[in-house]
């Protein structure tokens, strides 16, 4: 297995990294004990990889503590990354990326980890409420003390990222390497913006959960949930946030992606986890892929997709983005939750270069539109293009699509017409 180095730094890391979420049985979703979790590690690094990524919010520290005590005798041999930033206490100050709580994350993290360093400390999620000089000052102040090698960030945006970029340009302390998004063949909005934005700012991509929470194992097809299931385990934990995200990964139209992974998995003689981390690790832009197995047999499933090499047929299959609704969708929430009264967007060229077979005319585009929960007044087409009037509530909307060479080319929505 090869190592690329991560984004414009000297670190080299695998392309299989390990999540380490499922580790530990307090707290969040219960994930698998002590033993299991330190033969999944040795099992990881004896296959050649080296990139381990944990977070103090997992399991309440205890993950930390496990992959602390997992890589003791081999630490020289890791990649060894954590992450801070979510809530760590009931106060104010217990959450966020402060001067304040960094500083006692970090050191919290130094202890639960058995180390004096730490390879790679990334920001878990953006924090609005304080500033980004505050928040990359304090990060510079890490690595310049030892304690830290290299700087990442997780769930945020293009435009979050490049905000990050360029305030560390301008403070001249030490920028950001890597950023951590959503990855799958159900979860694909960072291949539009971010993963482009993060390559022209030589930031490294460490993509997370490319089996989609494990909708891409087929295991929920129909609506099925076995028990010791990701989704049985969090209806377990009986939180509304625990039950939403359960409920999220029963989406009837899963079923479509799912189902192709199934069929494309079928056809090459390997399984569908394959196929689905496979597609993950070829993105443009990916540096490396986070697993998250709970058993070690898991672990064997997951990294054969960085042995498996898609051929064309099947690439072109798996970048066909589903239900065109879906879309159609998105860019409808970008309306909704959005401050400017009209989102204009044109795909980014690593999205439209893979087409969209299942949205080829403006008559396929009406069809998406009403697919989702908007009541139409009128659909107009004009060759490659089709304008869509409607409302949703008393909001009166207008959309016009157009399509070039068979694909989707821009859409755009307004709104109060």
């Amino acid at each position: 297995m090869g190592h690329a180095t991560l984004g414009a730094s000297g670190l080299r890391v695998s392309a299989a990294a390990l999540g380490t979420m499922n580790f530990g049985t307090s707290g969040g979703v219960r994930g698998c004990d002590e033993p299991e979790a330190a033969r999944i590690v040795g099992a990881f690094l004896d296959a050649g990889h080296n990139l381990i990524d944990t977070a103090d919010a997992y399991a309440g520290g205890e993950s930390e503590r496990i992959v602390g005590r997992a890589v003791r005798g081999r630490r020289d041999e890791v990649v060894l990354a954590t992450k801070a930033g979510m809530p760590q206490g009931p106060g104010p100050n217990d959450r966020g990326l402060s001067r304040r709580h960094l500083t006692r994350a970090l050191e919290a993290s130094l202890r639960r980890l058995g180390t004096d360093h730490i390879d790679l400390y990334q920001c878990h999620q953006w924090d609005a409420g304080t500033p980004v000089e505050e928040t990359l000052s304090t990060l510079d102040g890490f690595v310049r003390a030892g304690k830290v090698r290299y700087l990442g960030c997780s769930n945020v945006t293009a435009a979050q990222l490049t905000e990050a970029h360029w305030t560390a340009r301008a403070l001249r302390v030490t920028p950001f390497v890597s950023v951590q998004p959503e990855l799958s063949l159900i979860a694909r909005d960072a291949l539009a913006e971010l993963l482009p934005a993060a390559a022209g700012l030589g930031v490294g991509a460490v993509v997370w959960s490319p089996l989609g929470g494990g909708v891409l194992t087929g295991r929920y097809r129909g609506g099925t949930v076995e028990d010791g299931s990701r989704v049985a385990r969090l209806r377990d934990m009986g939180t509304a946030a625990a039950r939403g995200w359960a409920e999220a990964m029963l989406r009837p139209r899963y079923d479509w992606q799912a189902g192709l992974a199934a069929a494309v998995a079928t056809e090459l003689g390997t399984t569908p986890v394959a196929v689905a981390v496979a597609w993950a690790r070829r993105q443009r832009g990916v540096t490396s892929v986070i697993v998250g197995p709970r058993t070690v047999a898991q672990l064997a499933d997951n990294l054969a997709g960085f042995d498996l090499d898609l051929p064309p047929s099947a690439v072109a299959r798996l970048d066909e983005p589903g239900d065109p609704a879906d879309l159609v969708r998105r860019y409808f929430e970008m309306w909704r939750t959005g401050d400017s009264s009209t989102v204009d967007s044109l795909l980014a060229p690593d999205w439209t270069d893979h087409g969209h077979p299942s949205v080829r005319t403006p008559a396929d585009v009406a069809a998406a539109v009403r697919a989702i929960d908007v009541e139409l007044d009128t659909v107009l087409s004009d060759g490659a293009t089709v304008t869509a009037t409607g409302r949703v509530g008393d909001t009166p909307l207008a959309w016009v699509f157009r399509t070039d060479a068979g694909r989707l080319a821009s859409l755009r929505t307004y709104h109060g017409l």
